[in-house]
């Protein structure tokens, strides 16, 4: 029988991360910055590749989609982070939370999907370069790209439609700096098993096969460049993989973590530690990984500035 006395929550406090009181001022100023140039920097990709005729290649339409995911990420969680630094209560809306979880689920799975595809990008490239006009064609690469979107709005649309189905009542803390699955579990009145076992098939499931597609790539391109005698080919081949073998390193050491360890093993804190990697950190990087590394966006860069100039 159900407690009388029990409310149903319409509002969600975020106690995000835990810091003593003079350190405000300094976190608030050192996250504001990351934000800025998290959003100038992949904007700025994106302004670059869009401008030069020359990057309009698979390669960097690719990379021009996962800056927009990780400037997406970004704003999902950070301006909230932001104002609860100074905010009494902290709230965010049901709605608010779930539309919040939602853009951010969508921006994480296209994220893993556009790292494969890049992944396959790189192999055919490097693997089959005489071929690579034929089978990486403007159509395919618009394909990948739309199809990597479209499946991250359908996984979002799983888990969200499925934690739509949980009631909260009594306790609306969320121990955490954004709406996430895992503290809404824990705050539920309903019973999240279902839910539960819904993000460790698709998530998990997704986050094996792009992390296979991934490693088979990388593998088959590792064997061609070692048959490589031409030391200026291999360095070009390291070059050309290492910044995306970096990012995507990064990216998922975090999540598999989150999501493969044991439950009983996961504390608040080191969860927020972790997804602040790759809602904050992450699409920091990103850019600036692919771009000291690039030289063609170099190049893009400084005809940009000169014209500017």
């Amino acid at each position: 029988m159900e407690n009388k006395n029990t409310t149903v929550i319409e509002d969600f406090v975020l106690t995000g991360l835990a810091y003593q009181k003079e350190w405000r001022i300094p976190l608030f100023l050192v996250f504001l910055a990351i934000y800025i140039i998290t959003i100038v920097g992949n904007l700025g990709l994106i302004v670059l590749i869009w401008n030069d005729s020359q990057l309009h290649i698979p390669m960097y339409l690719f990379l021009g989609s996962l800056a927009f995911v990780d400037a997406s990420i970004s704003s999902t969680v950070t301006p909230k982070m932001l104002i609860n630094f100074f905010s009494k209560n902290k709230l965010i809306s049901y709605s608010e939370c779930m539309i919040q979880f939602f853009s951010f689920a969508i921006g994480v799975t296209t994220e893993c999907f556009l790292l494969a595809t890049m992944a396959y990008d790189r192999y055919v490239a490097i693997c089959n370069p005489l071929l690579y006009p034929v089978i990486m064609t403007n159509r395919l690469c618009v394909w990948l790209i739309v199809s990597s979107f479209v499946g991250g709005i359908i996984h979002a649309f799983i888990h969200t439609g499925f934690l739509l189905r949980l009631t909260f009542c009594n306790d609306n803390i969320v121990h955490h700096f954004y709406c996430d699955i895992e503290p809404l579990f824990k705050i539920s009145c309903t019973d999240p098993s279902i839910n539960i076992l819904i993000v460790f098939i698709f998530s998990g499931s997704i986050q094996v096969f792009t992390i296979m597609i991934v490693l088979v790539s990388y593998t088959l391109v590792l064997f061609t460049i070692l048959k490589k005698k031409s030391l200026e080919g291999i360095k070009k081949a390291f070059s050309t993989c290492g910044a995306h073998l970096l990012s995507v390193s990064l990216y998922y050491g975090p999540l598999l973590y989150m999501y493969v360890r044991p439950r009983s093993a996961q504390s608040e804190d080191q969860d927020m530690m972790d997804s602040m990697f790759y809602t904050i950190i992450i699409p920091l990087l990103n850019p600036i990984i692919y771009s000291l590394r690039n030289k063609k966006v170099i190049d893009s860069l400084k005809k940009l500035l000169k014209k500017t100039i």
